[in-house]
């Protein structure tokens, strides 16, 4: 699967070396978990859990599978899903779209299904705002990653999932409506596509 160019581009510049020691630790049951599928050569899925599957949880649906086509990590497929459902906040289509993603819109509604595009000779991810047992996402044998402290908190149990990971990060949401809007969300998509670069870098495939 051969990655978009600017795509391409743009993981190269992320800076993996930088990642604390603290962070590697957090990463590291998503590292083991992945490589233990791996030698098994099983499918792996990931569903990337966060309260409103509206920022956090779809970054990092959406980087996860591109550092696996990145670094040629077979049979993974990514998911994201929440506690309830609201809808993708359009910033994050936005940043996803100056980093090299090619996004459209399949429906138009309170809740958009988009297209997102990132490699030349793949179907595009469907991204919309679901609850994390919706239809689009497995319903067993995959991992449950949790993206924020209100969701790992509030969702104890995730039903099907073999492992649950916490891997939490700051919510962009604190910049809406201010000037400091398009670097903060660039910066939250930044770190986590750098984390997901380290994750999937350290994958034996």
């Amino acid at each position: 699967m051969k990655l978009l160019k600017p795509i391409q581009e743009y993981i190269k510049t992320l800076d993996t070396v930088s990642l604390s020691e603290e962070r590697k630790a957090i990463l590291h049951p998503l590292i083991a978990y992945i490589n233990s599928k791996t030698q098994e050569e099983q499918i792996i899925q990931l569903n990337f859990i966060c309260t409103h599957n509206s920022r956090r949880s779809h970054l990092a649906q959406v980087w996860a599978q591109a550092m696996a086509s990145y670094f040629n990590i077979p049979n993974i497929a990514c998911f994201s899903g929440g506690t309830e459902a609201t809808a993708v906040y359009p910033m994050v289509i936005q940043t996803l779209e100056k980093a090299g993603f090619q996004i459209s819109i399949d429906i138009s509604a309170e809740n958009p299904v988009y297209h997102i595009t990132f490699t030349t000779d793949k179907t595009p991810l469907l991204a919309f705002s679901k609850k994390y047992d919706d239809d689009a996402n497995p319903k067993s044998c995959f991992a449950a990653i949790m993206t924020c402290s209100q969701a790992d908190a509030g969702c104890p149990f995730v039903a099907g999932s073999e492992k649950r990971i916490s891997i939490m990060y700051e919510d962009p949401k604190v910049s809406d409506g201010t000037s400091e809007q398009k670097k903060v969300y660039k910066e939250r998509s930044e770190q986590i596509a750098t984390e997901m670069k380290y994750v999937f870098s350290q994958i034996n495939s």
